[in-house]
């Protein structure tokens, strides 16, 4: 049975709502419970709850009368208050603030960023309002859920910024407008909030946005905002173009929605090599390219590696099977490293031993057909699946390892770069960023 604690106190699904408890002590008592579902919690901490800290000489009394009650109701339903220890506990309940807690944390572990922002925008969405809204006063719904509160908040701040970097500062204003309003003093989603005001025009606002977290952050703590909060409100007053775009990595391209790193080498491998910026020396933004599956696809379709029908299907499949994405991308990365080590050295046996099976495989999963400029081309089989941009990675290195250009590969000697790029004149000194002799002077 499905409980929303997230607002207004709800049990049963939204279009046939099921009663539960006729007092508001009896639905406080089973929230409480749901809040710690599957974990006991004391009688004595029951009391204190629901009587908010003054309970009567009576209340052990009415906790059991108030479980006798939720047990006879919530029992045709599947879910059951059992006796543990000196408490009780509920089983068999499906509450809205355990999974927003998953959600939020696993947005919190991806490194894809795509798949963060739509876990964290999941997560978000089960708020429909203060935590129990109708049952609960202030000070008791600050004992309840402060964690849950600072959990909703740090989520919203992080789906924010990424939001900001993916350039969707629509979706920031029109998602977080509210809640940034409802608590100006967390100065981080207040600052983002802000930025995206700013660049959907609405500077007013912005501005507005600011002054009442500077009051209420005198108010409430005696302080001014901190550095974070007063660089953007400084930048917004002049006008200042950092704020008009988002950040983008170094040597970027966007494709999808996604950065992807210039095209330098002169070939597929070797771009997929040169996902890396800053091989040799300190990471500069950016430096990782391959954040997530969704940047591997999309790659391989940039790099004319797969046709655009088959980079969206993997995108698609790749939120159904996430745990296959990441295993696909680890591989991904995998195969980079090692081409990397066989092209910068052609005496490295095991390097190149390392990517052999990758290119092996690659063959068994493609069949050769005739294109419709009479060409013959290696097309990969439905059967890839979300191996395919692997697949047609490992197939570009496949090519270039058995081409004589081969070995006119060069790195660029850059410590900050150290980019792959073709050679045929054996002349030229640095890769086509055009910066890195500038750093290297």
């Amino acid at each position: 049975m499905e409980f929303r604690l997230l607002g207004t106190f709800e049990a049963g699904p939204v279009s046939r709502q099921v009663v539960v408890g006729r007092r508001r002590q009896e639905r406080l008592l089973l929230a409480i419970l749901l809040l710690d579902a599957g974990h006991s919690v004391a009688i004595d901490r029951l009391t204190d709850l629901v009587w908010d800290g003054e309970p009567p000489a009576s209340a052990r009394g009415t906790v059991h009368t108030y479980v006798g009650r939720l047990r006879a109701a919530l029992a045709p339903h599947g879910v059951a208050i059992v006796t543990r220890g000196s408490g009780y506990a509920v089983e068999g309940a499906d509450v809205d603030a355990a999974r927003f807690a998953d959600l939020a944390r696993r947005a919190a572990g991806t490194s894809d960023l795509a798949e963060r922002v739509r876990l964290a925008g999941a997560a978000l969405a089960l708020w429909r309002g203060p935590l129990l809204a109708d049952i609960a006063g202030e000070p008791l719904r600050r004992r309840l859920g402060e964690s849950l509160l600072d959990l909703r908040l740090g989520t919203a701040e992080a789906y924010a910024r990424v939001l900001l970097d993916m350039g969707h500062h629509d979706r920031v204003a029109l998602d977080l407008i509210g809640l940034a309003r409802e608590h100006p003093t967390r100065e981080g989603l207040v600052a983002h909030l802000m930025t995206a005001l700013y660049r959907a025009a609405r500077q007013t606002e912005a501005l507005a946005l600011y002054d009442r977290a500077r009051k209420a952050l005198a108010t409430e703590s005696g302080v001014e905002p901190g550095v974070e909060l007063e660089t953007v409100h400084q930048r917004i007053l002049a006008g200042d173009p950092r704020l008009e775009r988002p950040a983008a990595p170094v040597y970027a391209v966007r494709v999808r929605d996604l950065w992807l790193p210039w095209s330098v080498g002169g070939h597929p491998a070797l771009e997929l090599c040169n996902t890396y910026a800053g091989w040799g020396g300190e990471r500069q933004p950016g430096a990782e390219w391959l954040r997530g599956y969704p940047t591997l696809a999309v790659w391989a379709g940039h790099q004319d590696l797969l046709d655009d029908a088959t980079v969206t299907y993997l995108l698609d499949a790749a939120q159904r099977d996430p745990l296959g994405a990441a295993a696909v991308l680890d591989e991904a990365r995998d195969l980079r490293a090692r081409l990397y080590a066989c092209l910068t050295d052609p005496a490295d046996a095991k390097a190149f031993a390392a990517v052999a099976p990758y290119v092996e495989a690659s063959a068994a999963a493609a069949v050769f057909r005739r294109a419709p400029d009479g060409r013959g081309r290696w097309r990969l089989t439905p059967a890839a699946g979300l191996r395919a941009p692997l697949h047609a990675a490992a197939h570009s290195a496949g090519d270039l390892l058995a081409d004589p250009r081969r070995l006119t590969v060069c790195a660029c000697p850059s410590p900050r770069c150290g980019w792959l790029f073709i050679d045929h004149s054996g002349r030229r000194r640095w890769c086509s960023t055009a910066t890195c002799g500038d750093h290297a002077a």
